[in-house]
């Protein structure tokens, strides 16, 4: 007996589906780990409005905990932004440029340049990536 034309395309998409499913199971990419950020603020050169020496930002991507963070300047924010998300999933600050050897700590600068350029002042931050 022969079989319909229908069926046995049926059959070859079923096949093909749970093919699909089992490669897919098995080339599944490992979930890394998300890290905590903290960033304090080490060093302020000039007069910051916002931060004040010892501050903290915290970060458990995507959020910024505003709980544990004493203050956020949009300056200084746009200058680490892009950085953030690299380092809470593991990627190294050296490779980033924000350290010399390689650790879970590294620094960033605000984007106000401070006197004689600005009436403000630039903020450096340690950003320690903690489990």
């Amino acid at each position: 007996m022969e079989v319909p034309k229908f069926t046995s395309n049926l059959w070859l998409l079923i096949f093909i589906f749970v093919l699909m499913i089992i490669l897919t199971v098995e080339a599944e990419l490992p979930v890394s780990k998300v890290f905590k950020l903290v960033l304090t603020v080490k060093e302020i050169r000039g007069k910051c409005p916002v931060h004040r020496l010892g501050d903290k930002i915290t970060v458990e991507s995507p959020r910024i905990v505003t709980a544990k963070t004493d203050a956020l300047c949009v300056h200084a924010l746009g200058s680490m932004l892009s950085m953030l998300v690299p380092l809470a999933h593991g990627v190294s600050f050296k490779d980033l440029g924000l350290a010399y050897d390689d650790g879970n700590v590294g620094y960033v600068q605000c984007l106000d340049p401070g006197p004689p350029y600005t009436p403000g002042g630039t903020v450096i931050f340690e950003i320690e990536r903690q489990p």
